[in-house]
């Protein structure tokens, strides 16, 4: 629906001054709801035309005067453009501000970015991981820090975040942080998703974020040869703890599963599959997608070893998993004691799995994505490495079909 805006200037007769001039006033009216303001000019009644709202004559002053009013009738219609522009509601009160000069307090970031880590936190395993809500707060700090070390303040307002602050920022991460480029990335796209909110509100008219472009480089990421799986899962270790640490993380070898899958998963999650066989039917926690996996001999044989454990009768856990921080820091000992030169971490089972595991194996790349719960191919690309040694044995089967189809024509000539 439109709105219906009318403007008029008038002598006002009942506010005449000592010397017997009346003010100029200026009545606006929004759908219906109006307005009056002085213009703080005043007039002979005898000079004022009411009918055509101005002073009347050809005079200094009545040009003087009536350029004035013109000025301010441009002034309400581009006050009447700019919200038209920003979206934003024509209402009375709106005019009556701008008019006025009574601005609403201007958006400031670091509220805004607070509030947002706030409703990550409250929605913590609904929605979102621990972990993420910890990147969020990192990425906070960050920011604070840089608008100290660039511009010596402790907050910003939106509408001065531009293309050169991005640009300063990332600049800031990886000169003075000495961020690596992919974490630099991935601090700057958490700041994005401020700048987002900021747009979508209606806070911000321009997108900073529009001429920027970063790109994540690929990182070869290591995993862990059949030699290695196999050194690690038949090492029998000095203490029932690096047992335990070896076994959960030959299980996620031979599943995929993150640590924190991992150490969610209950007896209710092992279920029988479309083959007759036991799968694991999950959800990974960080994307919410459903992760279904056949379960190898390998981790039946450990949820069967592990089926009487106290912690999991007790907890109604599939496995008796240790924290992340510990596992890992067990794990650099298993990785010793196995002569294993690599820096073994948990999240290094997942990549084994897809690599080693699965497709070097022959299980094509689309159903190691839907076991690990990707969500594009382009995801378990780089958790997956097509290593040489199935670049051979795949090329060895062309090779093969190839001569046979040489000596088939050799055999039609012959005869």
């Amino acid at each position: 629906m439109k709105t219906k805006i009318t403007l008029h200037f008038y002598a006002k007769s009942t506010k005449a001054n000592a010397a017997g001039l009346l003010p100029i006033y200026v009545r606006l009216t929004v759908d219906g709801n109006r307005m009056e303001f002085s213009t703080k000019k005043f007039i002979d009644s005898a000079k004022w035309s009411p009918e055509m709202s101005k002073m009347k004559g050809n005079t200094e002053n009545a040009r003087s005067l009536n350029e004035y009013l013109d000025l301010m009738k441009s002034k309400i219609f581009d006050i009447q453009m700019e919200l038209i522009h920003r979206n934003e509601p024509l209402t009375i009160e709106v005019f009556k501000n701008r008019l006025l000069g009574i601005h609403e307090r201007e958006r400031m970031l670091i509220p805004i970015f607070e509030e947002h880590n706030r409703k990550v936190e409250e929605l913590i395993g609904l929605e979102y991981a621990l972990g993420t809500l910890e990147r969020y707060k990192t990425s906070l700090k960050h920011t604070k820090d840089f608008l100290q070390w660039k511009y010596n303040i402790y907050d910003i307002e939106i509408n001065k975040i531009d293309h050169s602050f991005i640009t300063e920022y990332e600049f800031y991460l990886r000169s003075v942080r000495k961020c690596a480029n992919n974490t630099a990335v991935k601090y700057i796209k958490n700041f994005k998703k401020i700048i987002k909110i900021c747009i979508s509100n209606g806070w911000l008219d321009k997108d900073p974020f529009a001429n920027y472009k970063s790109k994540i480089r690929e990182v070869e990421r290591d995993y862990l040869t059949q030699e290695e799986v196999q050194d690690i899962y038949s090492k029998v270790l000095v203490t029932e703890r690096l047992n335990l640490v070896k076994d959960i993380f030959v299980f996620s070898c031979f599943t995929g599963l993150a640590y924190i899958d991992v150490k969610n998963l209950t007896i209710s999650n092992i279920s029988m599959g479309i083959d007759g066989g036991k799968w694991i039917f999950t959800h990974r926690q960080k994307t919410e997608t459903a992760s279904r996996i056949p379960l190898l001999p390998i981790p039946e044989e450990l949820i069967l070893k592990y089926a009487n454990h106290p912690q999991c009768i007790n907890e109604n856990k599939l496995l008796p998993i240790l924290s992340n921080q510990k596992m890992n820091s067990y794990l650099k000992e298993i990785a010793d004691v196995c002569g294993i030169k690599k820096d073994l971490t948990f999240h290094i089972a997942r990549h084994t799995f897809a690599t080693t595991v699965t497709l070097t194996n022959g299980v094509p790349i689309e159903s190691v994505s839907k076991m690990l719960g990707h969500k594009s191919l382009r995801t378990t690309q780089h958790y997956a490495k097509i290593l040489d040694k199935k670049v051979s044995e795949d090329m060895m089967i062309l090779r093969n079909k190839m001569s046979n189809q040489n000596n088939v024509e050799i055999i039609k000539k012959t005869n």
